[in-house]
């Protein structure tokens, strides 16, 4: 019912510290993919889907966090998950990749797993639909935010088909990125969904869009705001200062 696609990202910030972003980005002909499918932590990303069982995606990411390496994590709750065959799980940490597709997921349904990527989907029109998403994610430019290059990503999923069941029209997207960064602020654009739509990955990207504009006015807000506060305080400091110091 679900594509999907986890990445892994190095990269320096502005004092020259290496640091990692993780990203998770999804779509399916159903609604309200966003609450059940992507997780996402400074640690790792995993994306569970087919017959989804939540607690995947969850514990995985906070196994992540406990310092299990991917595929050990990812691979320790498959095997105590007596739905095995129907799960769908994928997902990428600091150092590796891993992906899973049990022999019962709805035909069609395949993986990849790239250097550090991984895409899945079931229930598709065939291999093309998760061999595009990851061709456009490696195309993309890392210059651009990654929220924005994971959803341009499933739209190029999307356009080779995508889920294959027409019949649905109600559907859904998601998106969610973390990173080891020590941010003062994590952007709007970082944690998005479009819970019931014909257009999905349409309206996530202009969701994105609008969410890109809405922080950089609010940011140029608070800026001004500020200025105008020290202007403020600073005029107070000098009418305070007047005079000759006389009792």
């Amino acid at each position: 019912m679900t594509f999907s696609i986890c990445v892994r990202e190095e990269y320096e910030d502005d004092d020259g510290d290496t640091q990692h972003r993780f990203g998770v980005a999804v779509t399916t002909r159903l609604p309200g993919v966003g609450t059940l499918c992507p997780f996402v932590s400074e640690h790792g990303a995993v994306a569970t889907q087919s017959l989804v069982n939540v607690e995947l995606g969850r514990k995985g990411v906070e196994y992540l966090g406990d310092g299990l390496a991917v595929e050990d994590a990812l691979d320790a709750l498959l095997n105590a998950d007596d739905g095995k065959p129907e799960r769908q799980l994928h997902g990428v940490d600091a150092q590796g990749e891993f992906a899973f597709s049990g022999d019962d997921c709805g035909e069609w349904f395949g993986d990849l797993v790239g250097e550090n990527y991984t895409v899945a989907g079931n229930l598709l029109t065939g291999e093309a639909v998760i061999e595009e998403t990851a061709a456009a994610y490696e195309d993309g430019d890392r210059e651009e935010p990654l929220a924005k290059r994971l959803i341009d990503a499933l739209g190029a999923g999307q356009a080779e088909g995508g889920d294959k069941r027409e019949d649905l029209e109600v559907q859904s997207a998601a998106v969610k990125v973390a990173t080891t960064e020590d941010r003062e602020f994590d952007p709007y654009y970082d944690d998005l969904r479009v819970d019931a739509s014909t257009e999905p990955v349409q309206d996530l990207r202009e969701t994105f869009r609008l969410a890109s504009e809405g922080q950089e006015t609010a940011l140029e807000k608070y800026a001004e705001d500020a200025e105008d506060t020290e202007d403020v305080e600073d005029g107070e400091e000098a009418e305070s200062g007047d005079g000759d110091g006389s009792e």
